[in-house]
């Protein structure tokens, strides 16, 4: 058996063997969750700085029964579906109902969910006031939103007898993944309070279902302020107490961001904030929050304060109404400054013609023949190296054994034949910028989340159920390679060859949006480079016969 028969049968076993394996992890039963999740024990109140502390450190908080004894509501709107706790009034559940799981589409995606003991809680911080580990009253109203109604009020009343009334209400519109949170307090007290309110996001470490080594995003908290601007945490830096981030301000947001969706508490502009992040004790739970200020109250007096909670998916256009700066959490990284413009010109192009997937063919189309002169230098420089190829073979085999005299013919029949051996590549390294921020693009809209294409992609965000589009890729890919030149190296050569089903292979669980993109570029340049090596296989034969 040669060597390249043994590259091959190696790749294909090693494909078949990988292939097996996300087979199996695709089919086998997923665990159940926990019907409630439960808050863990170490979840105690936060304590603000003495930096938001006008009059000393408040006490400790009411404790309570726990999370799993509690009643629940449910609230539904057109958008939301959303379960709330009696216990601290926190969301505990929360359905986005456009939306679909990852791994069933059958089933709406959970945001909130027990699986990441993701919620978000809210309390009050002060001596006899209630925490999200207290537990509430709900007042009889409508928990449905109504037809031509633009907004339901889930109201719920603290049941402490410590001299102070106080009134949680969540505030739920039509059309919008915003949710309201508003503190009433009534002092009944003989003595002016000073409090503090809280609201903080609880989630665990684990990566949401998509996720594979080979499409993976950020997953953790992120904070925004004007001074500091964007600021991502890994949960590794919270648990070793490492963790950098803007602590206070008068502006900005705390967010918990996954893959598609973020959840994001943003209260009143030019309002004093502190942000804070910590592991819970006993598990790998963490918790991030926002700690604001109550106005003081006096006695009989009542104070309230709020904040928006924006849960639901990573629209663009959305996030930027919310709060400034929210749209970053669709992050690009270095590469924002291309690829904000190639999302805002794919947007476009889908107003157009009503389909995502088409939208990434024309765009992919647009950005060929933005390149196209570059593309076309290359590929005239590989069709003259594929010309000397012959030559080329020849000069190994007379100066095998002489390096550097091999070296020196080359250079000599470079500069006659007039070739830049490096002609072929740099016009390719020009691009490459644009074609990862392009693939960010596609990697990180969620409007690519269930959208339909043609006949069997039906999620342009999911893999090729059937996996047309990276066959048709390695294909495509082994068609260049037949066009390119031939390596001198044998060895080289038989890489080149291998590289079309390696590069295939990882494409077979990359999202089919990203496969149809590499596909329609592929066919493009297929298309101009065999038009060029055509035009100069033509031109070439011209002059032989001339000088014949």
């Amino acid at each position: 058996m040669d060597t390249r028969r043994l590259i091959l049968v190696l790749i294909f076993t090693f494909s078949s063997f990988m292939l097996w394996e996300n087979w199996q992890k695709y089919n086998q039963p997923k665990p159940a969750a926990d019907a409630v999740a439960t808050t863990p024990s170490g979840a105690a109140v936060p304590t603000p700085s003495a930096s938001l502390q006008p009059k000393g450190s408040p006490v400790a908080p009411v404790v309570s029964v726990p999370v799993s004894t509690a009643e629940t509501f449910t609230v539904t709107t057109d958008l939301l579906k959303a379960t709330v706790s009696a216990q601290g009034g926190d969301v505990v559940s929360l359905e986005l109902l456009k939306y679909k799981e990852h791994d069933n589409k059958d089933k709406t995606f959970v945001l909130f969910d027990s699986k990441h003991k993701y919620q978000a809680q809210a309390g009050l911080i002060g001596e006899g006031l209630p925490t999200h580990r207290s537990v509430f009253k709900r007042v009889e109203g409508a928990t449905t939103l109504a037809d031509g109604a633009n907004e339901l009020k889930l109201r719920l009343e603290s049941t402490d007898q410590s001299g102070f009334k106080v009134a949680k209400t969540l505030t739920f519109k039509r059309g919008s993944y915003q949710i309201d949170i508003a503190w009433e307090i009534a002092n009944g007290s003989d003595k002016a309070i000073s409090p503090y309110a809280y609201f903080q996001l609880q989630r665990d470490d684990v990566a949401p279902a998509g996720e594979t080594a080979m499409v993976s995003t950020f997953t953790g908290p992120a904070v925004f302020t004007d001074a500091e601007k964007y600021q991502k945490v890994d949960f590794s830096a919270i648990a070793d107490n490492k963790a950098k981030f803007a602590k206070t301000a008068d502006n900005g947001w705390l967010a918990m961001v996954q893959h598609y969706f973020v959840a994001a508490w943003v209260p009143k502009e030019k309002s004093q904030r502190e942000f804070y992040m910590r592991k819970v004790e006993g598990g790998n739970v963490f918790q991030t929050g926002v700690i604001v200020p109550v106005a003081e109250i006096a006695p009989g007096a009542k104070g309230e304060t709020a904040v928006s909670l924006y849960a639901g998916p990573q629209e663009q256009s959305a996030l930027k109404q919310v709060a400034e700066g929210l749209d970053l959490v669709v992050d690009y990284g270095w590469l924002t400054v291309v690829a904000a413009p190639i999302f805002w010109a794919l947007e476009a192009i889908h107003k157009l013609v009503g389909n995502w997937g088409w939208a990434i063919v024309i765009l992919t189309i647009i950005i060929k023949a933005i390149f196209f002169p570059l593309s076309a230098a290359s590929y005239r420089s590989m069709a003259k190296m594929k010309i000397l190829t012959p030559r080329l073979t020849q000069l190994k085999e007379r100066f095998g054994d002489d390096k550097q005299r091999m070296n020196q013919e080359m250079m000599k029949m470079y500069q006659t034949e007039k070739v830049n051996p490096l002609g072929g590549c740099l016009p390719i390294l020009v691009q490459i910028p644009v074609f990862i921020a392009l693939y960010w693009v596609l990697l990180g809209a969620v409007e690519m989340r269930d959208a339909p294409w043609i006949l069997w992609i039906k999620d342009l965000a999911s893999p090729d159920p059937y996996f047309i589009l990276p066959i048709i890729m390695m294909a495509s890919m082994f068609v260049q390679t037949k066009l390119n030149p031939t390596p001198p190296d044998p060895i080289q050569a038989k890489v080149m060859m291998a590289m079309p089903l390696i590069f295939g292979f990882m494409f077979f669980w990359f999202p089919a949006g990203l496969v149809l993109y590499w596909v329609v570029n592929n066919v493009l340049s297929i298309a101009q480079q065999w038009q060029i090596t055509r035009l100069i296989d033509a031109g070439g034969k011209a002059a032989n016969d001339a000088k014949a």
